[in-house]
């Protein structure tokens, strides 16, 4: 199993990024998505999740309202829409898939992993 995370880079302060995973190696539409990230200096977050069929979605409170997780299971794809963003957001950002249908917050459930993109907010 493969992901490949795509769209980071430096945005301006109020900015606003999509974030790309493509997957392979697995039967994409029967998997919960999460998306994660790691700032300098701190441990790996949540940031949002997705179960299998896109229906439910899960944010951590520091980007509700302002990012978006989507999928695409026609192109195993899954999407980060990031908005407003803030200083705060700057992060190396990590796609991860999980065996399960039901999306979940937590890192240990999440069994592949992406190599992550960076996003730098800057003013």
């Amino acid at each position: 199993v493969q992901l490949q995370a795509s769209g980071g880079g430096l945005v301006q302060v109020g900015g606003s990024l999509r974030l790309s995973c493509a997957t392979s190696g697995r039967t994409f539409s029967n998997y919960a998505m999460g998306w994660f990230r790691q700032a300098p200096g701190k441990e790996r977050e949540f940031v949002a999740a997705i179960n299998w069929s896109g229906t439910s979605t899960y944010y951590t409170n520091s980007v509700k309202g302002r990012f978006t997780i989507s999928r695409d299971n026609a192109k195993n794809t899954v999407y980060l829409q990031m908005n407003s963003l803030k200083f705060e957001d700057t992060a190396v950002y990590y796609c991860a898939t999980r065996e399960g249908r039901l999306l979940s917050r937590l890192q240990g459930e999440y069994d592949y992993w992406g190599q992550g993109t960076q996003v730098t907010v800057s003013s």
